[in-house]
């Protein structure tokens, strides 16, 4: 039994996955709705999307509606001394990043 943290919101996991995996085909119910498969039922089988894709579909964070301008991310790099001064600040720096660049816009806006 694993717990972990999505975002804000804590996803516990109760599944004993110990059990799960000394299980033997003989140890699971099948019915019509789960029967049991053959190998040669997963001759052809493909996947659609790697796992990578699925997990990264699953975790992404959405903003709410009405939450305008959109962001938008990126990969960029500032010098060590620049980030370290804003994440000592607590949280929240990456705000106030956005908002000193904002500033500095106004003052330097070509026009």
């Amino acid at each position: 039994m694993t717990n972990e943290i999505i975002g804000n919101m804590p996803r516990i996991n109760l599944t004993d996955w110990d059990r799960v995996k000394a299980m033997t085909d003989a140890d699971i119910y099948h019915d019509d709705d789960s029967p049991a498969t053959t190998d040669g039922d997963w001759n052809e089988a493909f996947a659609s999307r790697s796992a990578i894709e699925l997990h990264a579909e699953m975790t992404r964070r959405v903003r709410g509606e009405g939450k305008k301008p959109l962001k938008e991310q990126i990969a960029i790099r500032y010098d060590a001394d620049v980030l370290e001064a804003f994440r000592a600040t607590g949280k929240g720096w990456q705000t106030r990043m956005n908002e000193a660049l904002k500033d500095w816009l106004k003052e330097h806006a070509a026009g």
